[in-house]
């Protein structure tokens, strides 16, 4: 069975609240799950020890049985230090989109256009 340490959502609508739980990869993302490992509340500040709570012997648990964390899981493990820090790249998260690309370029051109008008005269 492969395991999964992520995020079952809860909470009503526009107030999220997040429970850490050790549950089976086909499950669905709310549904069945092994074991509640911890809680997180995203409408916390980010500074807040009730924001992220875990109940590090069990994760550390499941880990070992070869649970997967997912990406925000992980984070979570490697901010209580669970887990080893990992390198992220992304680079084309800072690249803007075509539609921005488009309004630069039509800024750029009017813009030559408004200073070579002056200069004619």
């Amino acid at each position: 069975m492969a395991m999964k340490i992520r995020l079952a959502r809860g909470g009503s609508k526009k107030r999220p609240f997040y429970r850490v739980v050790a549950a089976d990869s086909r499950m669905p993302r709310d549904g069945r799950y092994v074991e509640k490992l911890g809680t997180y509340n995203p409408l916390l500040a980010k500074d807040s020890e009730e924001r992220v709570k875990l109940n590090v012997e069990r994760v550390q648990y499941w880990l070992g049985e070869g649970a997967q964390p997912t990406d925000r899981v992980a984070r979570f493990l490697e901010a209580a230090g669970l887990v080893a820090k990992t390198e992220r790249s992304n680079p084309n998260k800072g690249k803007p989109g075509k539609k921005a690309v488009e309004r630069a370029e039509e800024k750029a051109a009017k813009l030559a256009e408004a200073s070579a008008e002056p200069a004619a005269e």
